[in-house]
């Protein structure tokens, strides 16, 4: 189709805003039946859903109540979210802004140029592996007809753990970056067996401590909004004697494909819809397994989804779908996956190779390298404000690779490695050229440039590659590309892409009083309190 209403160029001026207010805090919750102490929003996990229509202006003022011990910054990234013109509401801490220090706000005002399902989550360190995250829904065009929709549906890993604790355990020296998760979430519920605490645990554990729950009505068409809110897992979920429709990869609608597993790696989101063609009275298990690539204790959530009628305390006896698992955590192929709206792809101005890759350093820490470097961010000197204020130099730790005027940007990325890894970039859609196993080859590689799939994150499978394409003419900022395993990023799998700095120096980009405010509030904190920043940061 031609560009006409194209949901990344033309969204419609509202003039509305939807105003938010989130607490941050420590709280204690048992959401499989194991207690434990996790970061909450407004007390709440998942937190609350954020819900607008396309064009709206959004805002939240996120105060951090994370006073106790030990007290700790925080930020919210708005994942998928452009953020053009406004780089410095991405909320990411040491890149865009200064951490958010205890007992302050920072209110975030972005708008929605895009429309979908999404979700916000703490870019502070792995804080959001310890609760702080939730979902977002845009509403916007239909491309194709339903006539109810359910609403988000997060399925994520769990640790019982405290995240600072796992972080600790991965960046422990002489490790090598490994760590298990103990449970699988479907909108923050799942049971567990208590027996199979390890002994000396004395957290209280309850089995059985319930399940998520849908309704379906039969002879309708029901829309579900997965998104994969974990810190490591790649999930395969299936309806039972269901097929999906997939309708939405991240925020780009899709022209409609049917399938019986989506595959969804860390950060991903897709928009399904199921048709309702059973009996009333009828039950059925909504499953998300973690693949073989994944590393858990227990794989499988199960949900119910109970027709009208049914007995909602009764469990299905519905068969699962007999699709193995191919143990690549793999997207569905290219070759199936279109943009409902085409954009015409630019001629690349630059082609950069960023390999992935492991290194030890002389601490014995085992780190992730993205193009050479193992990032770590300083969280009192963000380089998006740095390059506001015309610096161009940067510490190289930091990994800030500066394109300059480059209007768009052909990125190689191999990953010679046993792991798979979701890529996500922030600020923009990724152009998916092409995707495969092996080192990338130019020769023998052949790139789809005639409406390729677009999407903010793409898996690379263990041993492969990919190639994406990055407008850099659109949106001026400091961007973050980056493996969404939350483990990798905080040991250093991070890149910050610096798109037309000289356009960050304009009086359009004059960097807001809060923003730098923040900054001076968290530099006052930061002279009281010795932070333990043992990882990347991110």
């Amino acid at each position: 189709m031609a560009n006409t209403n194209n949901p990344y160029t033309d969204a419609p001026q509202t003039g509305i805003t939807r105003s938010y207010d989130f607490n941050i805090s420590r709280g204690v919750i048992a959401p499989d039946g194991y207690e434990k102490r996790v970061l909450l929003v407004n007390d709440q996990f998942p937190g609350p859903l954020i819900e607008a229509n396309w064009g709206d202006w959004i805002e939240v003022r996120v105060t951090n109540s994370i006073t106790d011990d030990p007290p700790e910054g925080t930020t919210i990234h708005w994942h998928g979210f452009l953020q053009t013109g406004s780089p410095w509401m991405d909320g990411v801490p040491g890149v865009s802004q200064c951490p958010i220090p205890p007992g302050s706000s920072f209110t975030y005002r972005f708008r929605a140029e895009l429309y979908g399902s999404s979700w916000y989550h703490s870019h502070y360190s792995a804080q959001y592996a310890g609760g702080l995250q939730g979902p977002i829904v845009i509403h916007g065009p239909r491309n194709v007809d339903y006539d109810i929709d359910l609403g988000p549906v997060m399925v994520g890993d769990w640790w019982h753990r405290d995240y600072y604790a796992v972080v600790k355990e991965v960046m422990t020296p002489g490790g090598v970056g490994l760590t298990t998760s103990d449970n699988n979430l479907i909108n923050g519920k799942m049971n567990f067996d208590c027996s199979t605490v390890k002994e000396g645990d004395d957290a209280p554990c309850t089995d059985d401590a319930g399940l998520s729950k849908f309704s379906f009505e039969a002879g309708k068409t029901h829309r579900l909004r997965f998104i994969n809110s974990g810190a490591e897992g790649t999930q395969r979920i299936s309806i039972d004697e269901h097929n999906m429709t997939v309708i939405a990869n991240d925020f780009v609608t899709i022209e409609p494909y049917e399938t019986q597993v989506l595959t969804l790696g860390v950060g991903q989101r897709v928009d399904v819809l199921v048709y309702a063609h059973a009996e009333p009275g009828s039950a059925f298990w909504l499953r998300a397994n973690m693949t073989s690539c994944s590393n858990t204790n227990q794989p499988l959530a199960l949900a119910a989804i109970y027709y009208d009628g049914a007995d909602n305390n009764s469990m299905p006896a519905s068969t699962a779908w007999d699709v193995p698992d191919p143990g690549d955590c793999a997207n569905d192929d290219l070759s199936v996956t279109k943009p409902y709206y085409s954009m015409s792809l630019p001629e690349p101005s630059f082609t950069h190779h960023m390999d992935i890759g492991t290194t030890t350093n002389s601490s014995g820490n085992f780190l992730w390298e993205f193009g050479g470097v193992a990032a770590h961010v300083n969280y009192n000197d963000p380089p998006l404000l740095r390059a506001g204020h015309g610096h161009a130099e940067f510490d190289p730790k930091y990994n800030v690779v500066n394109y300059g005027t480059n209007s768009s940007v052909r990125i190689v990325v191999n990953n010679p490695g046993p792991s798979p890894h979701p890529m996500h970039i922030h600020g923009m859609n990724m152009f998916v050229l092409a995707a495969g196993t092996g080192n990338y080859s130019a020769e023998t590689t052949v790139l789809n440039t005639h409406n390729p799939m677009r999407r903010d994150v793409q898996m690379v499978v263990a041993k492969g590659f990919i190639v994406v394409q990055l407008d850099a003419s659109r949106n001026p900022g400091a961007w973050p590309f980056h493996c969404h395993v939350t483990w990798h990023a905080s040991a250093g799998f991070f890149s910050q892409m610096l798109f037309r700095p000289d356009l960050l120096q304009k009086p359009a980009f004059n960097i807001p009083h809060d923003v730098r405010q923040t900054c001076k509030d968290w530099a006052r904190f930061t002279k009281t309190v010795a932070l333990d920043q043992i990882d990347s940061g991110l």
